[in-house]
């Protein structure tokens, strides 16, 4: 299996190319094709109406991620564990500090990350899975988590092993316990709390190794204008620093009128990556209303992945 991230600025074309891509692969391959942009258009493209994941051909297969209802489903899930986790301090009424939950910045990026995984892990025999993401700097966000939420389970796993050192000590102190009381864990490996950390740590350090691996492509689409280039210098940048693979850029909507620019655009990019680079002629008679059309006419896009 062979996962593709198509990455970009807004507008550059990165759904059309990933919508190409994968109708153009899924003449050989099985291949799923995933919207994570809340601005769906991929259901515009192949000129349906995508609900959910809809079979598109015997080998293509169409997904568009609804970002409200995956946020709301990944809070319910949370909140439930947190109340099991922690019936014994129901008094405290956990209930207001859950509500606002809703709020705190990395739901979104937390509840996408949770989508990408199951669909990698759950593969149903796809040869590509190719990922439409969401504008740059959410994507940067969500593609970081893993190794953010490794760290921060590390540094959490240390204050709860502290944690049960005191409660052994006080267990020691205060003897038997009564009737009545609730008796706190001081072993680690009775500790459902750290069991809870260590088996997620192992989980996002799985779904990391996937993501730096040789399986995963990005494929950065970025257009012949300043806006983009500068834009596209810093995903590349981001990318170096968490070690993902950058492995094509594709450099969207070249024309004859634009050539100059489109030079002085690849030269800077030249000095900050090395990954192959690709242009794709911008074609007036394939640009029309119906955008469905676009996915028959683009070139070749095969040769590259």
């Amino acid at each position: 299996m062979k996962i593709l991230f198509f990455t970009g600025k807004g507008g550059v074309g990165k759904s059309t190319l990933a919508a190409a891509t994968a109708w153009q692969l899924s003449k050989k391959h099985r291949v799923l094709i995933v919207s994570l942009d809340p601005a769906h258009n991929l259901g515009d493209i192949f000129g349906v109406k995508v609900r959910g994941e809809m079979r598109f051909s015997e080998t293509l297969h169409l997904q568009e991620v609804d970002l409200k209802k995956l946020s709301q489903d990944y809070l319910k899930r949370e909140i439930k564990v947190l109340s099991d986790t922690y019936k014994y301090i129901q008094v405290l009424n956990l209930d207001t500090y859950f509500s606002v939950l809703k709020y705190s910045p990395g739901i979104e990026e937390y509840a996408l990350l949770t989508s990408i995984e199951k669909t990698i892990r759950a593969e149903s025999g796809f040869e590509y899975i190719i990922f439409d993401t969401p504008p740059t700097g959410l994507t940067m966000r969500f593609l970081a988590l893993p190794q953010v939420t490794v760290t921060w389970i590390d540094r959490l796993a240390q204050i709860r092993q502290k944690i049960l050192e005191k409660c052994y000590t006080i267990q020691n102190i205060k003897g038997p316990q009564s009737e009545g009381e609730t008796l706190l864990s001081y072993d680690e490996k009775d500790d459902d709390i750290l069991g809870k950390l260590v088996s997620l740590k192992s989980n996002y350090q799985s779904l990391n190794k996937i993501l730096q691996g040789s399986i995963c492509s990005i494929v950065l689409v970025f257009n012949p204008d300043m806006l983009s280039l500068k834009e596209s210098m810093r995903l590349i940048e981001g990318l170096k620093e968490l070690r993902l693979p950058l492995r094509m850029l594709l450099h969207n909507k070249i024309s004859l009128d634009n050539l100059e620019t489109a030079d002085r655009v690849e030269k800077e990019l030249s000095k900050v990556t090395s990954a192959q680079l690709e242009r794709i002629m911008f074609r007036p008679e394939f640009q029309s209303n119906e955008d469905s059309a676009l996915y028959h006419t683009q070139e070749d896009l095969t040769k590259y992945f």
